[in-house]
């Protein structure tokens, strides 16, 4: 399905597209929570699957050629904080899961492209335009040679409003990518202007993912 704002249709975000493979609520969301806040690295070859479902739907509509990987960065405190960043732990964990498969195409995850150079702090409770205008200058590209006429498929954990990608995007294609898509695990109720993967393609493998975030829950827990 397709979501798009009055918004979107006024002012379209500079990415092509932007896929999720669910909603952030219940066991996803769970899930994400337990790499994210929990450090429980288990749940990241999970999320990683999910990742790769949703890079492998996307496959048809990517230009011919290598796809440059590109997760959306934490600032150096933040990941010194945590001890990762979570988008490239799922991100290299869905390449992972694509090589063992059929991959079409190459990928190539650059993670030190993209830094995001000042901290934003939480963007919990913002409004769009609160979420852009504190994000503006957060970004700035380190390499410029490595996306140069590159196409970027730009990856997170989660697809709220739009505001980070579309900030992401334009510093990359500023830079001189070519075209920038987006590919989260997953995207929020509120969401406009993105593409999800019918749930009904994936009722097995959300009730495995159901199973593995009530396993991981508990481990946690002790």
């Amino acid at each position: 399905m397709e979501f798009c704002c009055g918004l979107c249709q006024r002012a379209h975000p500079p990415f092509e597209r932007a896929v999720a493979y669910g909603s952030y609520d219940g066991a996803l969301r769970d899930l994400i929570h337990l790499l994210k806040f929990h450090q429980i690295r288990p749940a990241a070859p999970v999320l990683g699957h999910m990742l790769a479902d949703v890079i492998t739907a996307l496959e048809p509509v990517l230009p011919a050629g290598q796809i440059t990987v590109i997760p959306v960065p934490l600032h150096a405190k933040k990941q010194a904080q945590r001890g990762f960043n979570q988008a490239e732990v799922i991100a290299r964990a869905a390449l992972k899961d694509l090589s063992q498969g059929d991959a079409g195409r190459p990928f190539d995850v650059s993670s030190r492209v993209l830094v995001r150079s000042r901290e934003t702090g939480s963007q919990i409770g913002l409004t769009r335009h609160q979420r852009r205008q504190n994000l503006r200058g957060a970004f700035a590209i380190k390499d410029a040679t490595a996306i140069s006429n590159a196409t970027v498929l730009l990856v997170d954990d989660v697809y709220t409003t739009g505001a980070t990608a579309s900030e992401c995007a334009r510093i990359l294609l500023k830079a001189g990518a070519a075209r920038v898509w987006v590919a989260t695990v997953a995207r929020t109720m509120k969401i406009f202007n993105s593409s999800v993967l019918p749930e009904d393609s994936y009722e097995d493998g959300h009730n495995q993912e159901e199973e593995a975030a009530s396993r991981l829950t508990m481990a946690a827990q002790g």
